[in-house]
């Protein structure tokens, strides 16, 4: 079994976070769009397909986030399917689909800030409504000229 700089077996995601290297499923196709010969005759267009569940060291709430930030890419058994077909090789497209998930698992470990309520002070508050009231003022005193 392959093991990485943290001893972690299979693929390094991010610090603390690998899968196993058979979790990851890749599946070349023929990539669409202009390109000549070199589309109709090489199978570079990329599918990763990777269980969300197989994914070792994320938290709980860091899997959740996973799924949500899959949104659309998540399939009904769980897995994630990242499709690259921009690079002219395989191992180009393989790598970008890799890159892909490791931005995503990054992103997924990242909690978000929580918002505390808050109201304004009471001196903004006045502040707010004198210069209200002033402007109000501006507006009567212009239209009594005319």
């Amino acid at each position: 079994m392959f093991t990485n700089k943290n001893n972690l077996p299979g693929v390094t995601l991010a610090p603390g976070i690998w899968t196993d290297r058979s979790e990851l499923r890749f599946a070349f196709s023929r990539s669409s769009g202009p390109g000549g010969q070199n589309v109709n005759k090489v199978n570079t267009k990329t599918e990763l397909r990777v269980n969300a569940q197989a994914i070792h060291g994320l938290s709980d709430t860091a899997l959740k986030r996973l799924t949500k930030l899959a949104g659309r890419r998540l399939t009904a058994n769980g897995d994630i399917l990242l499709i690259s077909e921009r690079q002219r090789t395989q191992e180009a497209n393989r790598t970008a689909c890799l890159t892909r998930l490791r931005e995503m698992v990054f992103l997924a470990q990242v909690e978000p800030i929580r918002r505390r309520k808050t109201r304004p002070t009471r001196g903004s508050q006045e502040r707010r409504i004198e210069s209200k009231k002033m402007r109000g003022h501006i507006k009567r005193t212009r239209s009594a000229q005319w």
